[in-house]
């Protein structure tokens, strides 16, 4: 009886979000696609990155992994359906890869018109997404744990998470490119997924964990902006032309106050709080952290791909933060009716 009045606002956000939906396919439909995908690379990706952790505390051990193995693996029933929701991508892919139309470069490079074809480019879109299905899958449903299959779970989600960030993502933008940019988005994936456990458990009993994954979280939050930092440096260092176009897009004046949102929200704030062992050690400040985490997060999904979108009109600026809303009440609603059938098991 309780859920009642939180179903009126739920009702009320979704309409909103339909709305926007509406408008934003009526305004600029660029402009809606590219906030989906934004929305979805940071829903699914936090999905992924959760499973990704299961699997790493498969291989290692440890008392820390029992606190959040089961809210992770619940919300990973989900993956299926999020996969589904990629279709819009799909179809709407002419509107936002420009290489769709006709792949610009040398002549000689002849792997990358090959890379870049449409039909190829679909064909590789479905066998991710249907690799990640079979992964929930198959762990979801897995009565025992294995290490080798874990192993071999890790092998495969970090390949094809490193290519899908390459095709879904840096493709935006088909004259640029980065040896480090999957490591970047697997990376950013398993921090995401692990400040999301931290929200889902019971942070409360499971007080003597928290340290441990406050001490997780900081390694991947190190790890992520170090793998940022040497993108840029080596980028910046050789000032090649189609290298440097992707952070010549980031360097108008509003997206530079976002990567410096970026470097003091997902970088070094976090990190001045995980320091502290007190803070590690505190439910609530805990909760705050991972909610701050998950933010900072989608705002750098949101960095990058809606720069290297060229629309033709600003209402990305009003569809990004609704669309985010509507895959946010999606996410809510999946998690709250799975926590419910668990209190009721």
């Amino acid at each position: 009886m309780r859920t009642r009045p939180l179903a009126v606002p739920a009702l009320a956000l979704a309409a909103i979000a339909l709305v926007a939906g509406w408008a934003g396919w009526r305004l600029d439909l660029r402009a809606l696609l590219a906030s989906y995908l934004a929305a979805w690379w940071f829903v699914t990706g936090a999905l992924l990155g959760g499973l990704a952790n299961v699997w790493l505390h498969q291989l290692t051990g440890g008392a820390w992994g029992e606190t959040i193995r089961g809210p992770l693996l619940r919300a990973a029933r989900w993956l299926p359906l999020a996969c589904l929701l990629f279709l819009p991508v799909l179809l709407g892919a002419p509107l936002l890869y420009p290489w769709q139309h006709g792949v610009s470069g040398p002549p000689d490079a002849v792997f990358r018109h090959a890379w870049l074809d449409p039909v190829f480019f679909t064909v590789r879109s479905i066998v991710y997404l249907v690799l990640w299905s079979a992964l929930s899958i198959v762990e979801t449903r897995a009565r025992t744990r294995s290490p080798a299959r874990a192993a071999a779970c890790l092998l495969v989600y970090g390949f094809s998470v490193s290519l899908a960030a390459v095709d879904w993502i840096m493709s935006l933008q088909p004259e640029w490119y980065s040896s480090v940019f999957g490591w970047l988005a697997g990376t950013g994936q398993m921090l995401t997924g692990l400040a999301l456990a931290v929200l889902l458990i019971d942070r409360g009993a499971a007080r003597k964990r928290l340290p441990d994954l406050g001490n997780l979280l900081m390694m991947y939050v190190l790890t992520w902006a170090y793998l940022a930092y040497v993108q840029f440096l080596i980028i910046w260092a050789a000032d090649l032309p189609h290298e440097i176009s992707w952070y010549l897009l980031r360097g108008a004046p509003g997206w530079q106050a976002v990567a410096w949102v970026l470097v003091v929200g997902h970088f070094a704030g976090p990190l001045c709080i995980l320091l502290s062992r007190f803070a590690k050690s505190a439910p609530a400040l805990m909760g705050v952290l991972a909610g701050a985490l998950l933010a900072a997060h989608l705002l750098d999904c949101w960095w990058l791909v809606l720069p290297s979108v060229r629309f033709a009109t600003p209402h990305w600026l009003w569809l990004a933060p609704l669309v985010a809303c509507g895959f946010g009440l999606l996410a809510w609603m999946a998690l709250a009716r799975q926590r419910k059938e668990a209190l009721h098991v």
